[in-house]
């Protein structure tokens, strides 16, 4: 309720306030690289020889343009960290990236979604092809089972070692906070570092929003706090450290989602989807200054022609307030003073028509969610709001973000820790456990047709339930004659209909041309 008391000849104006500014611009995010000269030469870390390199450069020299009568020369101020130690400017603010990650709701559940069907499934090791031709040049039965408890007793110091080279967290948490800053900023950094022998003793997360890649490609440099640090490529023992005083800097693993407009960095799936976002954002803020201004008053009263004393004033609002909470049809009885030839006394009570109702814009916010959604090729029902959607389209949709999102970023991740892994023990290699799509019941009935067609082993069976290998289980099931039969019946139909189907299709010579698809040829 709002009371408004008017006199006449009196002019009132509207005062419209904003609530809370919920949004920020991208810009408003510090960056640490953009530090000035004086600011960035005083960063912990630095090597005497970089400081003496720094202090003896004339930034008067440098100019900006090309050469022209427009060409104007640098100064020192407008030299910043980003030139001082040669690293190259991301194509978005990272930081401002990796902000809007706890902002946005719909992008929040997104990113969370894709890391736990990701890496957040757990990982094993599998035997290698290596180590499966080795089993299987082993004729001695016995000699087979030893060498089974010798890898199972393998595998065992691999997960211990792989868990051990981080204190603070498990290499499962490691690898959700590398994959949340690839998909938040669409850069990952992996840490590893070595001891004094060589060996890999550490495995660790890096921020992406505070790394930044060298312009020579020969490895990255972080800031946190006032602190500068040096990383090399995963791999290079040899380049020398420009900057800072580690001789023996630890290496970089960089995963990149990668963009054709940059060569240095990745840039998130979310980019697409960034007007939605904004949108969201703005209506988010449109409804909370709703609330926060005490919402639109449900009353006006409007009194002309009379001023209303202070204690009628107080009683009115009173009324109001709290006189008709929990009375049912109360009445309001206000004596009005008599009209006068010069003033005509008019008391209006109006009720307000709110402009925002409750829940306001949710088609444009639904709306917005499904595209920010479809950046991040997320269905739905990964993010707990499935309304409408059946129980065979959302399997449909999973299969697809099984497919087509998730098992491909792990054979990512595998192909490039599987070169940590080799740095142990070529008897295995590294698996990222996949989202399941089908129940017990329904996988069983597909594991005994695969065995009796002598497609698996069961020992593969029993490495994907995490059991150990048993004697004998590398061997295809021998079935008795009946089953031998059925499985065969059962084949012969199978390539039937694919001889088919081959025949419905178009004439191919089968011919390619080896060369990249991109390139021209005469």
């Amino acid at each position: 309720m709002a009371a408004e008391f008017v006199e006449d000849n009196d002019i009132q104006e509207i005062d419209i306030k904003l609530g809370t500014d919920f949004s920020k611009s991208e810009e408003s995010y510090s960056d640490p690289f953009m530090r000035p000269l004086e600011k960035t030469k005083k960063l912990d870390g630095l090597s005497t020889a970089f400081k003496k390199r720094i202090a003896r450069t004339d930034f008067s020299k440098f100019l900006r343009g090309d050469g022209s009568e427009s060409t104007a020369i640098v100064e020192p101020f407008m030299i910043t960290g980003y030139s001082i130690l040669d690293v190259v400017m991301p194509p978005y603010n990272l930081d401002y990236l990796a902000k809007i990650y706890e902002i946005s709701s719909p992008h929040y559940a997104a990113v969370n979604a894709k890391i736990a069907n990701i890496v957040g499934l757990g990982y094993d090791f599998v035997e290698s092809e290596a180590t499966k031709e080795r089993l299987a040049d082993i004729e001695d039965e016995k000699g087979l089972e030893r060498a089974r408890r010798k890898l199972e007793r393998l595998k065992l110091q691999m997960h211990n070692w792989l868990e051990n080279t981080n204190e603070e967290e498990t290499f499962t948490e490691t690898l959700a906070r590398v994959w949340k800053d690839y998909e938040t900023t669409g850069n990952g950094y992996l840490e590893v570092g070595r001891k004094n022998t060589g060996e890999i003793g550490y495995i660790g997360h890096v921020p992406s929003a505070s790394m930044r890649v060298r312009r020579l490609r020969d490895g990255f440099v972080q800031i946190i706090g006032n602190q500068a640090v040096f990383f090399r490529n995963y791999g290079d023992t040899e380049t020398p450290n420009p900057m800072t005083s580690d001789t023996v800097p630890n290496e970089i693993i960089h995963f990149k989602n990668y963009t054709p407009t940059n060569g240095f960095y990745g840039v998130p799936d979310i980019i697409s989807s960034k007007n939605a976002m904004a949108g969201n954002e703005f209506a988010a803020r449109f409804n909370l200054d709703y609330f926060e201004n005490k919402a639109v008053p449900r009353y006006i009263i409007t009194v002309k022609g009379a001023k209303l004393s202070n204690d009628a004033e107080r009683k009115l609002l009173e009324f109001f307030q709290t006189g008709l909470k929990g009375k049912n049809h109360r009445s309001l009885y206000i004596p009005l003073p008599s009209d006068n030839n010069d003033s005509k006394v008019e008391f209006k009570m109006e009720a307000v028509e709110a402009g925002v109702q409750d829940s306001s814009f949710d088609k444009y916010k639904s709306a917005n969610r499904d595209e920010i959604l479809m950046s991040h090729r997320v269905p739905i029902s990964k993010i707990g709001t499935p309304q409408g959607v059946s129980l065979a389209n959302a399997k449909d949709a999973d299969k697809t973000f099984k497919e087509q999102v998730c098992r491909p970023s792990q054979r990512t991740l595998e192909k490039r820790l599987g070169k940590v892994i080799s740095e142990k023990t070529d008897m295995f290699l590294i698996k990222f456990n996949e989202l399941t799509l089908t129940d017990e019941d329904t996988q069983s009935k597909i594991d005994e047709r695969y065995l009796r067609m002598k497609v698996i082993v069961p020992n593969e069976i029993r490495a994907r339930m995490g059991l150990q290998g048993l004697s004998g289980g590398d061997v295809p099931v021998e079935l008795n004659p009946k089953a031998a039969a059925e499985a065969t019946a059962q084949a012969t139909g199978n390539r039937q209909r694919d001889q088919e189907r081959q025949a419905n299709q178009a004439d191919n010579d089968g011919s390619r041309n080896a060369q990249g698809e991109g390139r021209q040829t005469q």
